[in-house]
This record gives structure tokens, sequence and C-alpha cells, in this order.
């Protein structure tokens, strides 16, 4: 039985579903792979070069439209075809795309004419010839069963033999979220095939939410259409100019096109975007004008803009103003020159704000040369403003490390920074407030805080986990965090997580296994390698993230009391009491017993793994995420 293979580029399209449905398989141009499967009858091909066809409605390209299969002798082709997939039953469905193209260039005294009929029934509704040199698609769904037999037959009046060009097929699966804004959804398509983002970028952007898009957040509405409202492009190796796609990203808040390769001007449609509030280009080689839009935004406080390190801060005197409308230079020189000084000094109005009324002020933190105060920008929107303390010797050095070294990262489980003041010995660093707080307090504090089931707590661990993943991976050169524990996990409103403190973060080189410098970190999280040796690697952070995952299985802190005066690690707790019985002992009581225990024997093998005490044998982040990823799908409902 000969067969034709063929991959192919295509974009997402509309398919013949319920808007409650999804096509598994029309997710990504790497994933679409084309069969014809024929058994029983000999079909060469036949082929036509030198011309390009028009796509059809589901994106096939010219390339797999430019041959067909036919049969020798006869006047129909037969073949079958049996779904792979176990799970398959009479309740599934399947949608089916059927492509034609004439390639041959037929006499006026000939006919190609056929029906196509799957399992006895005829699918087009009067007798079907394919176009000439144009591709067509005939589609449809079907019930599950354990074969589909398909016929192409000619008609009575036709003189030559069916073609097929390609076939596919796909398992409609339901789906209880909706799918992302049209409009979304092809801007995202054209970014992605405009830059060649070489992501797992598949199927919709957005939907569903497990799988959206790396880089991406959405809204997802308990009624109608998902919005993208961030995207995150750092470090994509994006070349060319700013794509006007951005644009039409109506919903879009957040913006980092940071650390890539674009040149040229700042189209005006970024600046138009309505709720834009944060555009970060920094390490770009942008140049020639600054949209009056954005420079408007920025003077008036809603949009926060970086350009740390681009032409922008070194030609700001040169760059012309667009608009209509006239600024003064005194005003213009403080927006242009260079627009980092604009976030600077908002923030130190609001350093100064909480500086006079710090009495009043919220505390939301205390720390030992430190205080973080809750904020809010002149929109209203809430912020937390970390203040040294003037009367603290230490700090200094740390609070400038931290505000370096997020000026340059921007990830959707990473606390943003919205700026940053030094003046004199004032300093402040001003981040997204996070409503929920730490995941120290969550875990301890049942007083105050809603105990987390363990769904949650696995959806915390995934987010912290990529957190991390994109300072060793994502970042270049890489980031090693340094002090990673619960507390400097921080938590939205809808429980997810971002990592937090970048104090001790330390830049890693990719060409160097291990940095040597003096220990760090907070005791019972520290890595004993690292404490002994000196020498840190991202398996440091690895170590420390154990701890955090044997936290979340547990509800207890790092140091485990046994009696008044003996304590243990947290570690070796656990270890005692697997030894002694079931799993069920070590677990927090506050879950009151809803949990996949599978789910939690996998996380339970994973800390131990990521706590080895020599540091090559450790997991990488990548692994850990991968390995939390099947953890929470052992623990999501059937």
């Amino acid at each position: 039985m000969p067969g034709v293979q063929a991959a192919w580029e295509a974009a997402r399209r509309p398919v013949e579903c319920a808007l409650t449905c999804a096509l598994e398989g029309l997710r990504s141009p790497k994933s679409r792979t084309i069969f014809v499967l024929v058994r029983g009858t000999k079909l060469p091909r036949i082929a036509q070069t030198g011309k390009n066809y028009l796509s059809d409605a589901y994106g096939v390209p010219s390339a797999v439209m430019q041959t067909a299969a036919t049969p020798v002798n006869g006047s129909r082709i037969d073949f079958s075809w049996d779904p792979s997939d176990p799970s398959v039953n009479i309740s599934s469905r399947y949608f089916f795309v059927f492509y034609f193209a004439e390639l041959q260039s037929v006499a006026s005294n000939a006919l190609r004419q056929f029906d196509i009929i799957v399992n006895n029934s005829t699918w087009n509704p009067k007798p079907y010839t394919p176009p000439f040199l144009f591709a067509d698609s005939i589609s449809g769904t079907v019930q599950g069963q354990e074969r589909y037999n398909i016929s192409l037959v000619a008609t009575e009046n036709a003189t030559l033999p069916p073609i097929l060009n390609a076939m596919e097929m796909y398992l409609i699966k339901p789906m209880s979220e909706t799918a992302t804004d049209p409009g979304d959804a092809r801007a995202m398509m054209a970014i992605q095939e405009t830059f060649g983002v070489s992501k797992n970028w598949m199927g919709d952007p957005g939907s569903p939410k497990a799988f959206a898009w790396e880089g991406l957040n959405c809204t997802y509405p308990p009624a109608g259409l998902s919005r993208i409202t961030a995207l995150n492009l750092s470090s994509n190796g994006l070349v060319g100019s700013i794509a006007t796609y951005f644009g039409d990203l109506k919903a879009l808040q957040y913006l980092d096109l940071s650390h890539n390769n674009l040149y040229g001007s700042i189209p005006d449609v970024v600046g138009k975007l309505p709720l834009l509030v944060f555009l970060d280009l920094s390490s770009n080689d942008l140049s020639g004008p600054i949209p009056y839009s954005l420079l408007r935004k920025s003077q008036n406080g809603t949009l926060s803009i970086r350009f740390f390190d681009s032409p922008f801060d070194k030609e700001a005197k040169s760059i012309p103003l667009q608009g209509r409308k006239k600024m003064k230079g005194a005003l213009l020189t403080a927006i242009v020159i260079p627009i980092v000084a604009v976030i600077a000094l908002f923030v130190l109005s609001i350093f100064l704000l909480c500086r006079i009324r710090k009495e009043k002020a919220k505390r939301l933190e205390k720390g030992g040369f430190e205080s973080v105060f809750l904020g809010y920008l002149e929109n209203g929107n809430p912020v937390a403003v970390k203040v040294r303390s003037e009367s603290s010797s230490q700090g200094g050095k740390e609070f400038l490390a931290e505000a370096q070294h997020l000026t340059r990262i921007h990830h959707k489980n990473l606390v943003s920074l919205i700026g940053y003041c030094k003046d004199k010995n004032h300093l402040a660093l001003v981040y997204e407030y996070m409503p929920e707080g730490n995941l120290q307090d969550h875990l301890r504090d049942t007083s105050t805080s809603k105990s987390l089931t363990w769904e949650q707590r696995l959806q915390i661990a995934h987010d912290a986990a990529q957190g991390l993943e994109y300072l060793h991976v994502g970042c270049k050169p890489a980031l090693i965090h340094r002090d990673v524990k619960s507390r400097n996990i921080l938590l939205t409103a809808d429980l997810g997580a971002k990592i937090a403190d970048f104090g001790l973060t330390k830049v890693f080189s990719d060409s160097k296994t291990h940095i040597t410098t003096e220990p760090a970190g907070t005791m019972g999280y520290l890595d004993p390698e690292y404490y002994r040796s000196y020498q840190i690697s991202e398996k440091s952070d690895v170590y420390s993230f154990g701890v955090v995952l044997l936290e979340l299985i547990t509800g207890r802190s790092p140091v485990v009391p046994i009696n008044d005066s003996v304590s243990i690690h947290i570690g070796e707790w656990v270890h005692q009491n697997l030894d002694q019985g079931s799993i069920e002992s070590i677990i927090d009581p506050s879950m009151g017993g809803v949990y996949d225990v599978n789910s939690v024997w996998k996380v339970a093998n994973l800390a131990p793994h990521c706590k080895q005490e020599i540091s090559r044998e450790r997991p990488t982040m990548t692994d850990v995420v991968v390995q939390i990823k099947e953890s929470m799908e052992l623990e999501a409902p059937p």
C-alpha cells in the first residue's frame, strides 16, 4: 500500500465544529501531517509544477496540492482508515478534510466527476468536479467507529477516474474553555510568521489555558472569547522592524520586545493600543521618531516605557516629536532624554510620598534593611514599594543589583519592576502589587489565609518553576536567583505564582559551570554543596526549589521541630516518615484528604532528586517543569 506524507505550514482556521469543541491537530505548521492510505488499488501519482495554487480555507500550501493519486485502471479509489487512538468510542467524533485540485488540462469532451463516500454516506450534495489548478476541499464530521471505509467513485457521465490530492483526519475533543478572540489569534499568527518565532507555538494562542502559547497571558471570562493581555518576546532573536500586527492586539497591557535585533522606528499603532501600560524596547537598535501617542501616555503616567541600552538613550536630542501638539522644550527634554528618566522621576515621587506618609501607609513586609509598603499610582493601581531603611548601612548593593537585573527580564512568572529610584541615601523599588502575599504565609498562617488545595499547590509549583527556568535558560546570560524560598514566591489574586526578590541574583555565563562566590541565601534552603565549596551553579536554585516542593506537600517549614530542643531538616523529616508508613503521614492535613495520591507521590519523588547532595545529579529546572506538569495531569479530573 503506497502512501503519501507531507508536512505543511498552515495558520489556524475556523473549522466545522461547535464553539465548545476544538480540533486536536489543527494546532501548528509542524503538527499537521497528511496521509493518503490506500489498500488494494494501485494509485500512481500525477504531478504539475511551475504553478502556485491559491490556498483553500484550511491553508494548504501549493507544494502539497501539486501531486494527486488516481487509479491506473478503473473508476474508483477505495481505502480504509483505522483510528490509532485507543480512547476512541462511539461517542467520539472525527473531522475529515479531503483536498482536490485538477492538475491536468481536461479536454472539452472529457469529464472528471465523482462522489465522495464515507461509510456508505455520500458527502457531496451533487457530483463533484475538481477545479483546474485551484485548491479545493470537502469536509465534514463522522461519529467514532473502529474503521472508516472511504470511496471516491466516478459517476456514470464521467470519462476520467477520480483523484485525491490529500486528506486530513482530526479527533474532535470537547473543551470547556472558549477560543481566543479571532483578531488576537490572527495577529499572533502573523507575528509568528513575520519573525519566525521558534517557540513551541501551536494551535489557538490562548486556549485551552493549560496549553496557551509560551510568553502569553490571557483573560478567560466566564462568557465570551479570551483576550491576550500580555506578550513577552524578550530574548527571542527577533530581527527586523516592529511589525504593525502588534497594534491589532487591542486588549494588550504588557509588551516586552527587549533584547532582540529590532531596528527602524516604532510604529504609531503601538502607542495607540488603548490598554497598554508597560512597554519594554530596551537592548534593540531602534531609531527615528518616537510616536507622540507614546510620549503623551508616558508623560501622563499611564504608560511605563523602557529604552535601556538603545540608540534612543544616546540620540535623544535628535529625535523629533511626532504629532500636531507642540510641547515646551523643557517638557520634551524631560520626556525624551531619555524616557527612562520619566520612570525614575515617577518612582521618586512615589518614594517621597511614601516617606512623607510612612506612618499612614500599609506596611506589607519588614526585613532586615528594608520595608515594603502598599502604594497607589495616579490611576489608582496598587503597587508594592520596597524602601531601604535610611539608617541601614547595608542593602544598597543588593538594591541596585535587583534593579539592574529586573530592568532586563520580564516573564509572566517573575514579579515585574515598574520603576526604581536612587537619590543619595534614598533607595526604592516599585513592583506590581501581589494581593495574595507570599506562599509561606499561606502554608503556615492558616488563621489569616485560606488553606491551599493540592491542585492550587501544583499550579503554584509549576508557575514558580517556569519563572526559575526562564532565569536559567531564557536569560542571556543566565541568572541564578540564590534565594529561592516560599517567602519569595508571591501570589496574584487568582493564586498565580511569581518569583520575587532578586537582590542576591548572580549573572551566570554559559561558558562556566560554576561561579565562586561567598554563600548567601536562607538557612534551610541553602545548597550544602554551595555552602561547603563556595561554588554556585543553577543547580543551587534547583536544590532550594526541592525544599519548596516539600513545603507544598507537608505545609511545614524547612526546619521541623521535633521537641523543645531538637529540630531537623524537612528533607530528613519526610524521609523518616515515609520509611515508617504511607505518604499520608507527611501530607498537609489542611488539604482535607482531597488529592490524587499518585500526583502527590510524583512530587514527593521529585523533591529528593532536586535535593541530591551532588549538584550534577540534580535535574534542570526544565526537567522539573515537565515533571510537575505530569503531576498536574494526574490530579486533573478525567
